[in-house]
């Protein structure tokens, strides 16, 4: 049982981490922060519909399996699994 815990640890930290790098990738709506680092200026090399589209579908899968793996972990926790 203490492997799947660890193994649960290892991909909570890594899922973590993909997270943040592709809400880093999304391309800025304009205002707030965005705009701060230069996401408000009017780039014509801009991503693509099908590669922003393929990024949010990515990006929701990935923080969906986030979110699981925080549960079942919360749950170990809980219950005494470990």
């Amino acid at each position: 049982m203490n492997g799947i815990i660890i193994a649960l640890n290892i991909l909570l930290g890594v899922t973590s981490l993909l997270l943040t790098l592709l809400i880093l990738l999304h391309k800025g709506r304009g205002g707030g922060l965005s705009d701060m680092f230069g996401g408000g200026i009017n780039n014509t090399m801009g991503s693509s519909g099908v590669a922003e589209r393929n990024l949010n579908r990515i990006t929701i899968i990935l923080g969906l399996v986030w979110v699981i793996t925080v549960i079942i972990l919360g749950l170990a926790s809980t219950y005494s699994w470990v």
